[in-house]
């Protein structure tokens, strides 16, 4: 890569992916080059695989991806957040790291951000065809009705992995763990505004769920009340420097 930042940089978190690594890179790299300036950033999350050395390994034909990786283990939100950090791009595109997520729908999130109005930072993707299995379906449906009736977010599917959004506005968001699937309502409480996108959905090609059914519901249970206090405790409100005369 030349020393010019990327407009825009993919962030993938990983965690025991190794097989889905090389695919998934591949494919980012014929979705974008030649078309954008950007950088791939994946975030190892500690896997107990040998993810972290296919990655170094792959660093040396592809050019554009960087790589780090976490001290210790700490989940998918915190690595989202720490690649955003340590990425170079303006805008920000998201997937998750099990090849669920299709790169070629990325140029259609830029798209729609090329001509949407300026105040939507937030273009997520949504699974209209989902390939996973009918219980984990039924979960994230139900889900998203009781998300909506407390975030009122407007959003069909706020646990899809793959999002572009505007790293500015996300680094001025709060951060929590398991903040990366209420990126709409948080995105909203600041002051702006998303859309959805529908986006392919694969079955994925190695490896097993780093979820289950049960032990999400839980968690999100308690993380929507966290959210709920967030929303109705903000206050966003406009300013204007007084000028010298």
């Amino acid at each position: 890569m030349s020393g010019e930042n990327p407009e825009f940089s993919v962030v993938v978190p990983v965690f025991n992916e190794r097989d889905n690594i090389t695919p998934l890179v591949n494919e980012i790299v014929a979705a974008l080059r030649g078309k954008h300036s950007f950088e791939i950033v994946y975030v190892d999350d500690q896997s107990k695989d040998d993810s972290f050395q296919v990655l170094k390994d792959l660093m040396g034909s592809v050019p554009e991806l960087r790589v780090v990786q976490h001290i210790k283990q700490s989940g998918q939100s915190t690595a989202v957040r720490n690649g955003v950090k340590a990425s170079r791009g303006l805008w920000i595109a998201t997937l998750d790291g099990d090849g669920q997520n299709d790169p070629a729908d990325i140029p259609k999130l830029i798209e729609a951000r090329n001509t949407a109005a300026p105040e939507i930072k937030l273009f997520a993707g949504w699974r209209v065809n989902r390939k996973d299995t009918g219980s984990k379906r039924w979960a994230s449906k139900i889900a998203n009705s009781i998300r909506a009736s407390f975030l009122k977010d407007e959003t069909p599917d706020t646990g899809c992995g793959i999002k572009l959004f505007e790293r500015a506005v996300f680094m001025d968001l709060p951060y929590f763990d398991h903040m990366h699937r209420y990126l709409p309502a948080l995105v909203k409480r600041a002051g702006f505004q998303s859309v959805s996108v529908p986006v392919n959905h694969r079955e994925r090609g190695s490896g097993v769920s780093k979820y289950n059914n049960l032990g999400r519901a839980w968690v999100g249970l308690k993380d929507l009340r966290g959210v709920a206090w967030l929303i109705k405790r903000s206050k966003v409100t406009g300013i204007k420097e007084v000028s010298r005369r």
